[in-house]
């Protein structure tokens, strides 16, 4: 059995690397970019919020102008005002019509007449 020997390869990676004089940060240089990035996220943070306001609010005004409309929709459906849809009629007016006639008429007529 022949044994070879492995040459592994010379790594460029230096250990312990010592930095170039002016490569660090100051503690105002740090603190000047603290600053810009708060800036920014706060600049950030407020158009997300003007964005969101406004597309609530559109989603909102839809939302109400719907069931406005659909509330409009069935009040003038049960007042008979807008005929029937699918055959379901809930008009209410022919029985209040009907009640008035059969139940308060005779009680004003028995009043007397001054």
């Amino acid at each position: 059995m022949k044994v070879t020997k492995v040459k592994f390869p010379l790594s460029d990676i230096k250990f312990h690397e010592i930095p170039v004089l002016g490569s660090f940060y100051t503690k105002n240089e740090v603190d000047a970019l603290i600053s810009a990035a708060l800036a920014e996220a706060r600049r950030i943070d407020e158009e997300s919020m003007r964005k969101h306001n406004r597309d609530a609010t559109i989603i909102s005004m839809i939302l109400g102008f719907t069931a406005l409309a659909l509330f409009v929709d069935g009040l003038l459906r049960l007042l008979g005002i807008i005929p029937p849809f699918a055959d379901i009629d809930i008009s209410i007016v022919d029985r209040i019509v009907e009640k008035v006639e059969t139940d308060v008429l005779p009680h004003l007529q028995k009043i007397p007449r001054i």
